[in-house]
């Protein structure tokens, strides 16, 4: 049975929450602070983490940053906070969805489901052979493996941004949409926020360009999308 976590300091929202998990099957723990939240997050133990961002002891964008830093698990803030300024810097430290409250319980677990079965499906050894490596001038692509060397240096990944590297350089020279590349790489269609891509796209130009402002694998196609140039 996954093992949700759910960090929040309302009793009544918590619970809630916990209850839905469990009519679609799932074990969920609850943490009313951030000190706990983030303790009980970093235990390892857990497949999906639910997050509020104004919490007392420490707030949620702190624990996403020391999540992400540390563990490889989906991230779904839920949080009151509306400003598009919150949800950029949610995706910026890794979250991988922003739900904002009031929120549909149902659409809840529907988006937890989604990102639990991405992850699921990343995660298991069905990816080509560590032969099929892919190499792109000074950038290597083991999807076996989950790694990636640039100049023979390995550089590390969140499990969505290898996502979408993969993707990008399994299809070069394509121009795909901000809105073509929400759908097939985070397949929650309008239901999201496609200013995640926008972060995604920087943090792996941060990670993999020598210069990021001037970007040689993943271009940006002025007025169109973003285009990953062999």
């Amino acid at each position: 049975m996954k093992q949700i976590l759910i960090i929040e300091d309302d009793p009544y929202i918590a619970e809630l929450q916990k209850d839905y998990f469990a009519l679609h099957g799932y074990e969920a723990e609850i943490s009313l602070d951030g000190n706990t939240g983030l303790e009980r997050a970093l235990s390892g133990q857990f497949d999906l983490i639910i997050l509020d961002l104004q919490l007392p002891g420490m707030d949620g964008f702190e624990i996403c940053k020391t999540i992400r830093g540390k563990l490889d698990v989906p991230i779904l803030i839920v949080s009151a906070k509306k400003e598009e300024l919150d949800k950029i810097r949610g995706f910026g430290l890794g979250a991988d969805d922003f739900v904002t409250k009031p929120f549909s319980p149902n659409e809840l677990v529907a988006r937890a489901k989604a990102h639990l079965a991405r992850y699921e499906r990343f995660m298991i050894d069905k990816q080509p052979k560590e032969s099929d490596s892919i190499q792109i001038r000074e950038l290597n692509i083991q999807p076996s493996s989950h790694r990636v060397f640039v100049h023979d240096k390995e550089v590390m990944l969140t499990a969505k941004e290898f996502e979408v590297l993969v993707f990008m350089a399994t299809h070069p020279n394509r121009v795909f949409s901000k809105d073509q590349l929400f759908e097939r790489l985070w397949g929650l269609e309008s239901n999201g926020d496609i200013a995640t891509v926008t972060v995604h796209i920087s943090r792996i130009r941060e990670k993999i360009e020598a210069d990021p402002s001037n970007p040689q694998f993943i271009e940006t196609v002025w007025g169109a999308g973003y285009r990953f140039t062999v």
